[in-house]
């Protein structure tokens, strides 16, 4: 399955061959059979070899990657989550892909600068007129 392409969106389709994935033994559930089969993958995928992803995406793929990311670029993605070979695969591939769609998402738009309104400053105003006046009558107390 390693060799399928991994679909991100319309754009950006990951070959097969860029991925690869190692079956290791888990150490999730599973019973005895944890110690007899390897359940738990570990995709590989080598972010800055790919051809598949634009540079945008590549340097947003680097941020939100954090940890899982070596130094030399290479994403892992360890997932044994459930107790079957094929089930781990395909969550490994399916948060793969998650990672880099929120990579590829547009960026938000600008904050557009706004004055505050002619209420929202009054209010302000009176809220720290009577706070000053609060703390004005915390003063000494002087006797006649």
């Amino acid at each position: 399955m390693a060799s399928d392409p991994l679909y991100v969106n319309d754009s950006i389709t990951i070959a097969g061959w860029e991925l690869v994935e190692q079956f290791i033994r888990a150490s999730g559930p599973g019973g005895q059979n944890v110690n007899k089969v390897s359940t738990s993958v570990q995709l590989r995928f080598d972010v800055r070899a790919s051809p598949s992803l634009p540079e945008r995406v590549k340097s947003n793929l680097k941020s939100l990657a954090g940890r899982r990311l070596s130094k030399d670029g290479v994403l892992l993605i360890e997932a044994d989550r459930h107790r079957s070979q094929d089930r781990n695969r395909q969550d490994a591939r399916d948060r793969l892909k998650a990672l880099i769609a929120a990579a590829a998402a547009p960026p938000p738009p600008k904050r557009r600068k706004t004055k505050p309104t002619k209420g929202s400053i009054e209010r302000r105003l009176k809220a720290k007129a009577t706070r000053a006046s609060i703390k004005k009558s915390r003063g000494t107390v002087e006797f006649d």
